[in-house]
C-alpha cells in the first residue's frame, strides 16, 4: 500500500500543483476584463464567463501596443507619455526605477541574467547559486578594490526573494548550465539537477573542489 500510495503522489502532485498555477494565473489575467464596461463584459454579452478570455485580451493589447511603439509616431508618443510622468515627483521615481529594470532584462542587449554563477555564500566554504546581474555603478566601483560584478542570490523555493551582492570577478565561477536549468535547481532545493551528467566551471575558471585542493596544497 505504501508503495502504490507514492507512485499515486508521484502522479498527482504535480499534476495537482500544475493545474492549480494555471488556474491561478488565468484567473488572475481574467481580472483585466474589469476594465471593460459592463454592457462589453462576458457574462453581461453570453450571460456567462469565458475563462481564458483575459489572456487573449492581454495578448491583445500587448501586441497593438508594440506595433504602436515600434514606429516612428508611436515612439514620439511614447516620449511624451514619459515626459509626462517625469513631470510627477512620486510616480516619476516608480516609472523610472520599473523602467530601467525592464529594460535591463527584456533588451536582448542586457546581460541581467544571462549566466548561472557558483559563489560562495553566506559564509567561506558554502557554495550556492546565484546570477549575473551586470556591474557596480559608477558612484559604487571606485570604492571597491580590484573588479567586481553585481550578482543577485535567489532563496529556495522561492527565487522572487533574495540578496544583492557586489563580489570580486575572481570569486565568481561561470557555470556550465542555462538560466532555466539554474532556477530549477534553485527550486527544487538541489532534486533536479542539470542534465549535464557533471556541472563544470566555464573555461578558465576552477571547481571549488579544485580551488580547495590548491590551498590545502
Amino acid at each position: 500500500m505504501k508503495r502504490y500510495l507514492i507512485a499515486g503522489l508521484l502522479v498527482w502532485v504535480p499534476l495537482g500543483i500544475t493545474l492549480w498555477v494555471v488556474h491561478w494565473l488565468l484567473t488572475s489575467i481574467d481580472q483585466i476584463l474589469l476594465v471593460l464596461p459592463a454592457n462589453l463584459q462576458p457574462r453581461a454579452l453570453f450571460g456567462f464567463d469565458i475563462p481564458g478570455l483575459g489572456v487573449v485580451v492581454a495578448l491583445a493589447i500587448l501586441l497593438s501596443t508594440g506595433v504602436v511603439a515600434a514606429n516612428f509616431f508611436g515612439q514620439r508618443l511614447i516620449r511624451g507619455w514619459e515626459s509626462l510622468l517625469g513631470r510627477i515627483p512620486f510616480v516619476k521615481s516608480i516609472y523610472s526605477s520599473v523602467k530601467q529594470v525592464s529594460d535591463t532584462l527584456l533588451s536582448k542587449k542586457g546581460n541581467a541574467f544571462r549566466k548561472a554563477l557558483l559563489v560562495e555564500f553566506p559564509r567561506p566554504g558554502s557554495w550556492t547559486i546565484a546570477f549575473l546581474t551586470g556591474t557596480p555603478a559608477t558612484a559604487v566601483a571606485p570604492h571597491l578594490p580590484g573588479e567586481h560584478v553585481s550578482v543577485y542570490v535567489p532563496t529556495t523555493p522561492n527565487p522572487t526573494g533574495g540578496y544583492f551582492l557586489m563580489l570580486p570577478r575572481s570569486q565568481v565561477r561561470e557555470l556550465d548550465m542555462t538560466v532555466d536549468e539554474a532556477l530549477k535547481y534553485i527550486i527544487s532545493m538541489g532534486v533536479v539537477a542539470p542534465r549535464q551528467g557533471a556541472r563544470k566551471a566555464a573555461p578558465g575558471t576552477q571547481s571549488p573542489a579544485a580551488s580547495d585542493a590548491d590551498t590545502r596544497n
